[in-house]
């Protein structure tokens, strides 16, 4: 799964993986700080966390056009300072006064325009490894690598969220609102992490930064050989991915909308039993270890390393066992946690899909990048139809909401079982998307395009909104079928349009 892979790849990958971190875990308690600090309503707090979003997905589109100028490394650094600036200032308690409120206005600025500079190009970089001869086979796996410690950022965050919180009220006395500060303080820690790695390491991908003469560029030659109509084509291909992008993640991100809905006001509140330990993070950190372990059990060579993983696994195991053993009544299960699921079944299934595809790959059978967006498009639709099944003979939100304490509550496992097969989409259709922008991408594009990919991304996220519009007096069968017929309707186009995209590929 790691063989062959060009070095910079994992630094790359583990600077992202840092700079995720933070923005996870403060993304966790923002809304909430919001609320607590400036005593916002609900929707003043959602609406801010709204436009928060689309500055940060929309911004790597103009990160992406001056990165293409002049370089995506220096975009990079700038964006990493930036984003630490902001979150620096984040940290600082400066009360509810208009004072503090237009500070966290700037900080969210800086944090912005630092992600507009830092993310897209960081992800063009790793493409850009793939352009040698001896790495673009790899390049699809490279990002579903690269995805993945994302997610392991994604993972933990909460956690360390929760937990400083809690450190910072019951052990050094804060009040609760000033406690969210160290959250923010953990992000702008990770920050320092990030840029950290990137230096340290930059040895191993300078080469792929830009900025460099053009005589001395290789991108430079095969800008050249782009014809006008070759450009053109290019461009159109990736359009045509971007609008079925858009409405993947309108109905992906429904996991912190309609799905967190749901997991508020259909699910059980409380587990017990064997499903009692899936939420816990560290259980699932110990099913990640097993995965891993087994897998480099069965891939390894030596005895020494085939030896060193079974201890691994059977230490993970072990650990399992006595966290059932001891398992001692129900556990509370508060909607947020479900948010746990999707990183966990990201780092979990990506060796996983990594194997799968190369066993088709070395068969010849592997599906193109765009195939596999169709697909990805499909499975969204099945995850869906999941929940869809689970809220049969349910009321209406309205009518849920009414009931009161005598409304019928289903199982978690509706809501996990779905998160699940939401993240087999995922897989087949986020990494290999990106994958497929670095590659078609015309050279002198490449920050635009990824940039691109970025804005379609925002503008599903604003398109999530249509879940909650719905979302009252209408059946909850019916607000799932919206997104199964938007999931199946994007597939067919794939389809439709598959030669046109594979010619590119």
């Amino acid at each position: 799964m790691f063989e062959g892979q060009p070095k910079g790849l994992f630094a790359l990958a583990l600077a992202n993986t840092g700079e995720r971190f933070g923005y996870y875990t403060m993304l966790a308690v923002f809304a909430l700080f919001m609320r607590e600090n400036f005593g916002m309503t609900a929707d003043e707090a959602g609406n801010f966390y709204a436009t928060f979003l689309a500055f940060v997905y929309f911004l790597p589109f103009i990160g992406g056009i001056l990165a293409d100028k002049f370089g995506y490394g220096k975009m990079v650094t700038i964006g990493i300072v930036v984003m630490f600036l902001g979150y620096l200032l984040l940290a600082v308690p400066l009360g509810a006064a208009d004072t503090a409120y237009w500070a966290v206005v700037g900080a969210l600025a800086l944090i912005s325009i630092g992600t507009g500079l830092f993310k897209g190009n960081l992800q063009v970089m790793v493409g850009n490894l793939y352009d040698d001869p001896r790495y673009s086979s790899k390049r699809d796996a490279a990002f579903s690598l690269f995805y993945m410690a994302i997610n392991i950022g994604a993972l933990f965050a909460p956690t360390a969220a929760v937990e400083i919180m809690d450190y910072a009220q019951n052990t050094l006395g804060y009040t609760l609102a000033d406690s969210y500060h160290f959250a923010f303080g953990v992000a702008c820690a990770s920050l320092v992490l990030s840029i950290a790695i990137y230096y340290i390491f930059r040895g191993t991908f300078k080469h792929v930064e830009g900025g460099v003469k053009k005589a001395d560029s290789k991108a430079a030659a095969a800008e050249e050989e782009l014809s006008p109509a070759e450009t053109k084509a290019r461009v159109i291909a990736l359009c045509l991915v971007f609008a079925v992008v858009i409405f993947f993640w309108m109905a992906f991100h429904q996991n912190g909308l309609t799905l967190t809905y749901f997991a508020a006001e259909f699910t059980a509140r409380s587990s017990e039993g064997a499903q009692s330990m899936l939420f816990s993070v560290w259980n699932l950190v110990a099913i990640i270890v097993i995965v891993y372990a087994l897998f480099s059990l069965f891939q390894s060579k030596s005895g020494k390393a085939k030896a060193i993983s079974g201890a691994v696994a059977a230490a993970a195991i072990g650990f399992l066992g006595y966290q059932y053993a001891t398992i001692d009544g129900s556990v509370a299960v508060n909607a947020p946690i479900f948010q746990q699921f999707n990183p966990f079944y990201v780092v979990a299934l990506t060796p996983v899909s990594m194997a799968i595809f190369s066993s088709l790959a070395a068969k010849g059978k592997e599906p193109s990048a765009p195939r596999k967006i169709a697909y990805g498009m499909l499975v969204a639709a099945a995850g869906f139809a999941v929940i869809a099944i689970g809220s049969m003979g349910l009321l209406t939100p309205n009518e849920q909401a009414a009931a009161g304490e005598s409304a019928a509550l289903v199982s978690p496992n509706w809501l996990i079982s779905t998160y699940l097969v939401l993240t087999f989409a995922e897989l087949l259709l986020s990494p290999m998307g990106i994958s497929f922008v670095s590659k078609v991408a015309p050279p002198k594009l490449k920050g635009m395009m990824m940039g691109g990919w970025f804005v379609a991304t925002a503008i599903g996220n604003y398109l999530t909104k249509v879940g909650s519009a719905f979302w009252g007096d209408l059946s909850l069968v019916a607000v799932w079928g919206i997104f199964i017929v938007l999931c199946l309707l994007s597939a067919l186009f794939m389809f439709v349009m598959m030669k046109r995209l594979e010619k590119v590929a």
